[in-house]
């Protein structure tokens, strides 16, 4: 107990204030009492971490009791794996490739043989500080986070005799079936390789002779994927054929915050789509190939003392011969490169669009040239900055004739909060807190909450949230002489899936990190009315302001649901703070998965499950008006299939929404995908790439069915032909997207209509009061490509650019 006298006379201060201090104090023993065992104090606010240099990473110290909810042995399924329990050493000279090899597979996972995918084995295979020799590939299974010591990356060193595809593997080539896009070759479908995330090394191929195809990572993947904070070193030989990342499929993703010293190839990519910032490649001979794609959004690129900078495959105007269907790169800077992008063929119609954006040349004889072909953009032995160019058909306004274009081509204006003090979009790496102590995290588990998929954790998981911010909160008073903190702690959700009956609030000042993607699960009635929709999980109460960080989590629902709005975000960042308020590696997840009560048995592509069984949710994200956001590699997810099960079996779910934004902004979605998008009201917003698919069972039941529109959350008026809208912008402003691939691949489950393209009528309708730029517009299946106040103004037909249909940029005005 506190003496108050003594107290008084220690700080100086008159009695009448003795009331305030004890407030004070009485708030700071409530926080003190939930992390005393950590040794955290509340009496400053978290902005800094206080590890000593010596102390290892806190995801190595922290302790672990996450587990896999819906595993078949929950009890003895271990999630958390360090490399080294395993028996790898990590002094470079002892082959670790078997230990760490056995650290991914080991308690019977979703590999070769046994599986498809699975949400029901999570890993974290957790690399100390170290150099690991390997000889032969690391097998990347199902749902696996590889994650190094963020305060000193590990090294990955390939040997001398490496021997396979690449150093880590995240698609495994079954033998004798080498095909690269032969049904079965792989061990996991390219487009269904979900749930992974390589983090915080160096992959060094040096050893490697220099005329062996050594590969750093083979990245066949699809969403919900990442690769961060990894630096690739490979031979500078003049005849190097090593190469940092090969991905030749897959319907990515994001990677970001990356740089490649050497070799032939940094990135040699083949994908659907992707969404990649933040790269650097230096003396490396071509920094980045295109080999195929729909559409690719490069953010922040510099490249120095390269021979080429983009080498891009053109011409491909079919399934058949796909090439390069859009290439759009913003804020790059180019030194002593003599070709900055080249491509395979010259264009002199639409075959293989190119929008580059603020883009900085310093000695670039050749901006834009065609391999063994004339130069189509001079560059400069000097400085040269391009504002806005583009290559393809380019269309404004309600104006239903493009104009192929090989020049100067609209340039959006970029409102200065999407920007940085340099002028470019604003980009910000996924929190990882390395240089903060295990002290300063608290875990969820280790206060009450259980993470077993079953249990009732709202209380523990308010009670958890309210302690660490009391000091901040402006409940009760709490709010002392309006200083702001972001909390007293780092919340670590431990694996595992956390089930809430009602409304969870996060309030702003929350940073909250997951382990191999913890799941919070809305379950329950008060999420079943579809009539008053009620939140699942709201971030920052209404007109808040504060820092925001949560990352590796998932949203979800245990269904039925119709009345849940799965994440409400409010807050906003702090004014002195561009994308402070944000989401990395989190995804909002509905269905398909175990656990959510909406998989093969109770909701098959049949439609014998009905619509009362199988609502997955109201609306998927909310961002309201005065909230800001910054979401990187968020994927918002109506299952059209059960990731669970065998894999592949198609879902019939209903999710009336999937983001509606009604931010003014700023508000930054880099690699974001999901079911559907409205923007009313919104402003300031920058979309790269952004991805759909829109419902496979369309149109029966006819859109809305078995929703009903509702003008509180700003539904389209007019459905075309009961299908949904992929993006619905109403009444906004200073929209961009800068890449975006809007597909529809079946009508009533059948891809008849792909052959001619007319799944459905129409995709992305923009009404005539509203201020946008799309660059990149990549489609599939639909007539329309895009559609003023619901009339169709651009045929796909026009833009035919391979399998997609490909708009290089469309104004507004």
């Amino acid at each position: 107990m506190f003496n108050v006298g003594v107290f008084t006379e220690v700080l100086n201060l008159p009695r009448p204030h003795m009331a305030l201090i004890l407030l004070w104090f009485g708030v700071l023993l409530r926080c003190t009492t939930l992390v005393h065992s950590l040794g955290t104090s509340c009496t400053a606010p978290l902005t800094s971490g206080t590890a000593a240099i010596s102390e290892p990473y806190w995801l190595e110290s922290i302790t672990h009791q996450g587990t896999a909810a819906y595993n078949s042995d929950p009890s003895t399924y271990v999630v958390f794996r360090n490399v080294k329990d395993f028996g790898a050493v990590g002094d470079g000279v002892t082959d670790d490739t078997a230990a760490i090899n056995s650290a991914i597979s080991s308690g019977d996972r979703c590999g070769l043989g046994t599986c498809n995918s699975t949400t029901t084995a999570p890993a974290l295979v957790f690399f100390p500080t170290g150099t690991y020799l390997i000889s032969t590939p690391l097998d990347l299974y199902y749902y696996t986070q590889l994650i190094g010591d963020a305060k000193n990356p590990p090294t990955l060193l390939a040997s001398a005799s490496f021997a396979g595809m690449a150093v880590i593997d995240a698609d495994i080539y079954i033998p004798g079936e080498s095909s690269i896009r032969a049904s079965g070759a792989e061990w996991y479908a390219p487009t269904n390789n979900f749930f992974r995330s390589v983090r915080n090394f160096v992959i060094d191929l040096t050893q490697i002779p220099a005329t062996t195809a050594g590969t750093g990572i083979h990245w066949q993947v699809s969403q919900s994927t990442s690769l961060m904070n990894i630096v690739f070193e490979m031979s500078s030989a003049s005849d190097t054929a090593h190469q940092g990342i090969w991905m030749e499929n897959g319907s990515g993703g994001f990677m970001g915050d990356m740089v490649f010293n050497g070799g032939k190839y940094g990135i040699w990519g083949g994908n659907q789509q992707f969404t990649v910032r933040n790269v650097s490649f230096n003396s490396v001979e071509t920094a980045v190939y295109g080999l195929w794609n729909w559409g690719y959004t490069f953010q922040t690129v510099t490249i120095t003392d390269c021979q080429v900078g983009f080498d891009l495959a053109t011409g491909g105007l079919t399934e058949d011969t796909q090439t390069v269907g859009a290439e759009a790169i913003i804020d790059a800077v180019v030194i002593n490169t003599p070709i900055f992008v080249r491509t395979s063929e010259a264009s002199t119609s639409l075959a293989g669009s190119i929008v580059i954006n603020n883009v900085k040349l310093n000695n670039v004889p050749i901006a834009v040239g065609v391999l063994d072909g004339p130069t189509v953009l001079e560059g400069s032995t000097g400085s040269l900055t391009i504002d806005s160019w583009g290559q393809g058909n380019v269309y404004s306004g309600t104006n239903t004739a493009g104009t192929f274009t090989q020049g100067t081509i609209a340039s959006a204006t970029k409102p200065s909060s999407l920007l940085d003090s340099t002028g470019r979009i604003v980009g910000r790496m996924h929190p990882q807190y390395a240089d903060y102590a295990v002290s300063q995290f608290v875990s969820v588990k280790s206060n009450g909450a259980k993470g077993d998929g079953s249990t009732d954790d709202t209380a523990a998981l308010q009670a958890i949230f309210n302690e660490v911010h009391a000091f901040s909160s402006p409940a009760n008073g709490r709010k002392l002489m309006e200083i702001q903190f972001s909390g007293c702690a780092i919340i670590f959700f431990d694996a595992g899936t956390y089930v809430v009956t009602s409304t969870l609030e996060i309030p702003a000042g929350t940073q909250m990190v997951g382990e191999a993607w913890s799941v919070i699960a809305g379950k329950g009635s008060a999420f079943e009315n579809q009539a008053s929709p009620q939140v699942v999980v709201r971030v920052g109460a209404e007109g808040s302001s504060g820092i925001m960080e949560i990352s590796d989590i998932i949203f979800t629902t245990v269904g039925p649901t119709p009345g849940a709005i799965v994440v409400e975000w409010n807050v906003a960042e702090p004014s002195s703070t561009s994308a402070g308020a944000g989401m990395w590696d989190s995804h909002i997840r509905l269905g398909g998965a175990a656990g959510t009560n909406l998989e093969t048995a109770q909701c098959p592509s049949s439609g014998s499950g009905g619509t009362t069984n199988c609502f997955a949710a109201f609306l998927g994200l909310h961002l309201t008006a005065k909230s800001t956001a910054y979401l990187e590699g968020t994927w918002v997810w109506l299952a059209d299939h059960d990731i669970d099960g065998d894999g592949f079996s198609q879902l019939t779910l209903y999710s009336g929404r999937g983001i509606l934004s009604e931010s003014a902004g700023p508000v930054w979605l880099i690699g974001a995908g999901e079911t559907n998008h409205t923007l009313s009201g919104a402003q300031n917003h920058y979309l790269g790439l952004f991805q759909t698919e829109t419902p496979y069972y369309q149109p029966s039941p006819a859109a809305p069915t078995p929703f009903t529109s509702d003008s509180t959350y700003n539904d389209p008026i007019t459905f075309e032909s009961g299908f949904a809208w992929a993006v619905n912008i109403i009444d906004s402003s200073d929209i961009i997207f800068f890449g975006a691939g809007l597909y529809s691949f079946y009508s009533a489950y059948v891809q008849t209509c792909l052959e001619t393209m007319s799944c459905q009528p129409q995709l992305v309708n923009v009404d005539s009061q509203s201020f946008v730029t799309i660059y990149s517009l990549s489609t599939v299946g639909a007539t329309s490509q895009l559609s003023v106040g619901n009339t169709g103004i651009i045929n796909e037909s026009a833009n035919v650019d391979g399998y997609q249909s490909t708009v290089t940029v469309w104004s507004s005005s």
